[in-house]
């Protein structure tokens, strides 16, 4: 393995892990999915590639999807979480299980 692929391997490895809660807001309806992540930006790179493509992100959406359009949706972070050293990912998970939680005590 060369040099370069080990380095960018190792970045890889040492990268910030970042989860969280978010919603999925229906801006012309008014309807909100709740969601929660282990990989916040990667599910907000998920949206946009939706809205770009026209393709439902989540088929609970699929229906207003169709109804108003992709662009009448937008991804809005409500709170992240970086996963811990110490914590295994299977902690990092129930954490933002419960972090979600939260978010839907407060949203009710």
């Amino acid at each position: 393995m060369n040099t370069a692929r080990k380095e960018l391997k190792e970045r890889y490895k040492q990268r910030k892990i970042v989860g969280g809660v978010y919603l999925i807001r229906n801006t012309r309806g008014g309807r909100v999915l709740l969601g929660a992540t282990t990989d916040i930006r990667g599910s907000g790179n998920r949206f946009d590639f939706s809205r770009k493509t026209g393709l439902c992100v989540d088929m609970r959406l699929q229906e207003d999807w169709k109804k108003w359009g992709a662009d009448s949706f937008v991804f809005e972070v409500l709170e992240e979480y970086e996963k811990d050293d110490s914590q295994t990912m299977e902690e990092f998970q129930s954490d933002i299980s419960v972090l979600k939680d939260l978010w839907d005590e407060k949203l009710i």
